[in-house]
């Protein structure tokens, strides 16, 4: 397809990771995690919108959100949550488990990652001991951070449960995984940006193989990924978003009448082709507003406006506010309260916080 736009995208939305914990269980085990919006700003600071997953690198569970039937997983297994959605992860369908609190993770936000957990029939136990080797199941579990907004279609593309199966990674995954327990268990220098990486590429490559298996009839932004005539399309505005394109041109370029590639566009994506470019040039103008010192007229004709006033009108409409007082939103928000920090310090202390 020539241009990487699953590639280009993961970069634009800034995708990172953080490998948060090493759980090994034993016997019956249940956890229940909260949303992830709800730690977001312990587990992934900066981060709009943030995603669990869990690495099974030994044993078998089940991981259950609401409203969906129970997933069985087995060593070598990956799942993704990637709305954030409250989750249970148990050696049997049905159980209930300790919820991780929220104030406890804002009190241990920097605490040396990953942080060892045990669960023995049930009982969680936060603590420096190493997990032991005869566990009966061992999970690598963290957090994926990016921007949802002004505009990301990837996560409303991908479904609440994401799962990759042993059997439908590769060998190399394998690897990952192995190495992901092995860098949680020695902690050697090093070790979270190791950590991170792997994260990265575990949910890429889970993200890719999600695209190899969706059905004919799927919908949305991956599947107009991979639809030749919208995924060329795709790949050419991605390419050169500053480009003056209409959508003649886009047409001519990959075989389609101008209606034809409307209607195929809409049909995949929900919007004509033009507006997806308008929110794709506001999403990379948001990226030079925030990692930037250019002027806002500097941004608006870096990504393909004729003019300051015009690129304002856009970010407006589809951001909710003008481009400037965005930029000064962002920076505010960068860091988190320090009182907030202070308060959950002082809740911890005085016991108050359960894991």
């Amino acid at each position: 397809m020539g241009r990487d736009t699953l590639s280009d995208l993961l970069g634009t939305v800034r995708l990172r990771a953080a490998v948060f914990f090493y759980v090994s269980c034993w016997r019956n085990w249940a956890t229940e995690a909260p949303p992830a919006g709800e730690i977001a700003a312990a587990v992934m600071p900066g981060a709009e919108h943030v995603m669990a997953f869990h690495m099974l690198a030994r044993g078998s569970g089940w991981a259950a959100i609401s409203g969906e039937v129970p997933l069985r997983l087995a060593t070598g297994d990956i799942v993704v949550l990637p709305h954030g959605d409250a989750h249970v992860m148990s050696s049997a369908p049905g159980l209930a488990g300790d919820r991780l609190e929220p104030e406890w993770m804002f009190a241990n936000r920097n605490a040396p990652r990953p942080i060892p957990f045990t669960y023995r029939d049930g009982v969680a136990a936060p603590g420096p001991a190493e997990p032991g080797e005869d566990a009966d199941a061992l999970l690598v579990c963290g957090f994926l951070g990016c921007d949802l907004r002004p505009f990301n279609p990837l996560v409303s593309a991908l479904p609440r449960l994401l799962h990759l199966p042993a059997a439908r990674a590769g060998g190399w995954m394998a690897h990952v995984i192995d190495q992901a327990a092995c860098e949680s268990a020695e902690r050697r220098a090093g070790a979270d940006a190791v950590l991170e990486r792997l994260a990265e590429m575990m949910f890429v490559d889970t993200v890719r193989r999600y695209l190899d298996d969706l059905p004919a009839e799927a919908r949305g932004w991956l599947a107009g990924l991979r639809d030749r005539q919208v995924g060329r399309a795709l790949a050419l505005l991605h390419a050169d978003p500053a480009r003056g394109w209409t959508i003649d041109e886009l047409g001519r370029q990959v075989g389609l009448s101008r209606s034809a590639l409307h209607e195929r566009f809409v049909q995949f994506l929900g919007q004509p082709p033009m507006h997806y470019l308008a929110s794709w040039r506001i999403q990379l103008g948001s990226r030079l507003l925030r990692e930037t010192r250019l002027t806002v007229a500097a941004v608006a004709l870096e990504v393909g406006y004729e003019s300051e006033a015009a690129f304002s009108r856009s970010f407006k409409r589809l951001v909710g506010m003008p481009p400037a007082a965005w930029r000064r939103q962002i920076s505010a928000a960068v860091a988190p309260s320090g009182t907030a920090i202070a308060e959950l310090a002082a809740s911890a202390a005085r016991g108050s916080i359960t894991p």
